[in-house]
């Protein structure tokens, strides 16, 4: 890692202004798609693989008017789940001649390197969390199996991309995907939180100018909502949280070069009755609510310090991390969608 810091010819009487124009990346909103809306912290140093016990039931009973001799039994089967994980690493070095260049433009060369590596590191988190570190096992949400993995499907004109797309039937066909989610993880009619995750373009189309039309959807005083309001709207009448977000890497990710909308349900609520409950055996403690989730090893990087000759100082940046895990593969959609 390098400071370039050139020399520089000023105008003088002249103004400097204080604060720097720093660079900016996009801040993506791909950890709102798992269980907490961040990695769990949770992994010892070194672990190099974490797994999930599982328990699956079949439940048998006798019914009859007088008592039988022989009764069935019930059948608890225990198995588990895993993935491997990840060490992130980065290493930044400078000298006392680093240190003074940067001081001249008002900078901390160490808080510079710090956050520069903590970037680098929390972009890995996301690529792993996305995509994985091998996706021909099923690493990442992208690579999930078992998830539901859909195109955009032609809507009634016969358009098929975001751009040309009917905004009523874009938000019907969104809508439609939530309650899928909530059908296929048993929660209809239990509240719960979705995030739909996708790039800045088809984000901005649907939330600003893709406006549903009058005669499909009204509001309070008339009008019309966009596509965004109108899903946001349907979830607030069943209780739901919508979290809408962006991450631009998901830009040609999807079939056929076509962009990403992902839609996950970070984490499952016991669908819970008064009395007579026939998910009774949901209640066994503890139970993992996650459908989502990546785990770290610490909440931040640590860094190593060590000297290096002629003064130099040595940084190195690491942290362990699993990739995206979809544990119920059932709460997670991907779609499809040209823009």
């Amino acid at each position: 890692m390098a400071n370039i810091v050139p020399a520089q010819i000023r105008v003088n009487p002249h103004y400097m202004v204080p604060e720097i124009l720093l660079q900016y990346q996009q801040a993506s909103g791909a950890f709102d798609t798992i269980a907490t809306g961040d990695p769990l912290v949770r992994l010892g140093d070194g672990d190099l693989a974490v797994y999930i016990k599982r328990l699956d039931v079949r439940t048998q009973v006798q019914t009859g008017q007088f008592v039988a001799n022989q009764l069935p039994s019930c059948t608890v089967v225990y198995n588990e789940i895993s993935t491997p994980t990840y060490m992130i690493r980065s290493r930044a070095e400078y000298d006392h001649h680093d240190t003074a260049a940067l001081g001249r433009v008002g900078a901390s060369t160490v808080e510079a390197h710090r956050l520069a590596m903590r970037q680098g590191t929390f972009q890995q988190q996301r690529n792993l969390l996305l995509y994985g570190a091998n996706p021909a096992n099923g690493e990442g949400l992208m690579n999930t199996n078992g998830a539901t993995a859909l195109n955009l499907p032609a809507d009634p004109a016969g358009n098929t991309t975001i751009s040309t797309y009917d905004n009523g039937a874009l938000a019907f066909f969104l809508a439609q995907q939530i309650a899928a989610i909530k059908t296929r993880t048993m929660t209809v009619g239990v509240p719960a939180r979705f995030t739909v995750l996708t790039t800045q373009r088809i984000m901005q189309a649907i939330s600003y100018y893709g406006i549903v039309q009058l005669t499909q959807f009204q509001r309070e005083g008339a009008g019309s909502k966009s596509v965004r309001g109108l899903v946001d709207d349907v979830a607030g009448w069943n209780s739901d949280e919508i979290v809408w977000t962006c991450d631009d890497t998901l830009l040609g990710k999807g079939a056929g070069g076509t962009d990403v909308i992902i839609i996950s349900m970070p984490e499952v609520k016991k669908n819970r009755v008064n009395k007579v409950n026939t998910n009774v055996f949901a209640e066994l403690t503890p139970g993992l609510d996650a459908t989502a989730l990546q785990l770290v090893d610490r909440a931040a990087p640590t860094e190593i310090i060590a000297p290096l000759p002629a003064g130099a100082v040595d940084v190195v940046s690491e942290l362990r991390s699993t990739s995206g895990w979809s544990t119920r593969p059932e709460a997670l959609t991907i779609v499809s969608a040209g823009f």
